[in-house]
């Protein structure tokens, strides 16, 4: 009987018999000879159907195969350096096929289709080569995620997904009932990492996180997942060179894992293999002032050479900002201190300059804007508890998050970074949608 194997392992039972299960993508050929594109998962390989081999009765089963039926081949792997798919370098001599199931007519076709249709049939969509590499670079950045937190003393803490208040902005809650309680979809882990450190030290969550923003840009989505690491004893400056090995690392061990991956989405890597520390620096200042003298030239950005607007010391940055200062540098660029009024009620003002916090946010090059937002967390109860007032929040339900400055409050810092962002980034995509298996855009919740 012949060992049942993955395509990606085809390299490894080059000359031997074997069976693989998958679906078919598409059939070519004429005459005595049939060309079989099948997928199983783990990759894309060629079956070759050649009439006097497999039989009359076979190669008649073979001819009357629809898009994605699917089928259990069995022939012997070959070498060939010419044959398509991923990995690329094998394919099948066929000797035998059953067909599980003889699909209907597939209704995504080898053509253009609106994004509309496509989304309606995301579950099927998934299929496609493009879709399947974006995928399977997602895990593979989430995995090179966990195992450099893993290994470099982070302690896995899952944070509730359910909470009392905002963690970020309360224009953009998902507001549910908690029997008769108000609550909100986590916008962050945040505030209860602060909690876990003064247990573990350092710690991140990892999870689904919540936006009702009312945007349908190609950088936003309602849910998304986002991994937060937090640090006791941790400063702004120390935090920036966490974030910048941490980020090379995901980058470089992706282009690793996914060269084929890659190549099949046609995504230039020339910049990705520049992402190594150190990365470059902006304080906020310097970059209105960057933003305005481009402004005054009329210089614009892509995708569409929009022109750069100018700004009023104390904004925060529109998507052609972003893409304007990092388009300034060939790997990831921090901007550090922003305005203390355009972020968050958490982050630590600079003691010799309140107006400013000690925040920074990473921008990834080629216009894929904010891939992580991080900051110095106030520490001292007094300084927090002001700072809630201010932005008019409930001080009620952050009395348990002021507490934890009461109890041996130490500086510590933390940061959150957007998986679909860094897979856009990443796979070079246009839009994060497709950097999700489902997405929640807005007025989108199905399928």
């Amino acid at each position: 009987m012949a060992p049942i194997i993955r395509i990606c392992d085809a390299k490894d039972y080059v000359g031997q018999v074997v069976t693989v299960r998958g679906w078919l993508q598409r059939l070519t050929g004429k005459g005595k000879l049939n060309f079989l594109r099948v997928r199983d998962g783990s990759g894309i390989f060629q079956a070759v159907a050649f009439r006097p081999t497999l039989g009359d009765e076979k190669f008649a089963l073979v001819n009357r195969l629809t898009t994605e039926s699917s089928i259990i081949l069995t022939g012997a792997i070959r070498a060939d350096p010419r044959a398509p798919g991923v990995p690329g370098g094998y394919e099948m001599d066929l000797h035998d096929i059953e067909v599980v199931q003889l699909a209907e007519e597939y209704p995504i076709a080898p053509k253009e289709h609106g994004i509309e249709f496509l989304l309606d049939r995301r579950h099927l969509w998934l299929r496609s080569n493009h879709q399947w590499a974006i995928m399977r670079v997602r895990a593979a950045v989430i995995r090179a995620i966990r195992d450099w937190l893993d290994d470099h003393g982070f302690l896995l803490v899952d944070t509730p997904i359910l909470t009392p208040a905002a963690g970020e902005g309360t224009t953009t809650l998902f507001k549910v009932d908690y029997h008769g309680v108000p609550a909100y979809l986590a916008q962050t882990g945040q505030l209860y990492n602060e909690a876990n450190i003064f247990a573990f030290g350092k710690v991140y969550c990892f999870g689904p996180t919540f936006r009702a923003e009312k945007s349908k840009t190609r950088r936003h989505l309602q849910e998304f997942w986002m991994v937060e690491p937090e640090i006791a004893f941790c400063t702004l400056e120390e935090l920036l060179e966490i974030e910048e090995q941490f980020v090379s690392a995901i980058v470089q061990t992706v282009l690793e894992r996914c060269r084929h991956e890659l190549a099949l989405l046609e995504r230039d890597t020339t910049l990705l293999q520049q992402v190594v520390p150190p990365f470059p620096r902006l304080t906020y200042d310097r970059a209105v002032e960057l933003i305005n003298a481009a402004a005054a030239q009329g210089v614009t950005v892509p995708p569409h050479d929009e022109p750069v607007p100018p700004i009023t010391w104390g904004d925060d940055f529109g998507a052609p900002h972003e893409t304007f200062l990092a388009g300034q540098f060939d790997k990831p660029v921090f901007v550090t201190h922003y305005p203390t009024a355009a972020k968050a009620f958490y982050m630590e003002p600079e003691p010799e300059r309140p107006e400013v916090c000690r925040s920074a946010d990473l921008l990834a090059p080629e216009g894929y804007g904010e891939i992580i937002g991080g900051s110095e967390r106030i520490s001292d109860p007094d300084k927090l508890r002001e700072a809630i007032r201010r932005h008019n929040l409930p001080e009620a339900v952050y009395e348990w998050y002021i507490d934890l400055r009461r109890y041996g409050s130490v500086p510590h810092s933390g940061f959150g970074l957007g998986i679909e962002r860094t897979v856009a980034w990443i796979t070079g995509i246009s839009h994060l949608r497709e950097a999700i298996a489902y997405p929640r855009v807005l007025g989108r919740l199905w399928p």
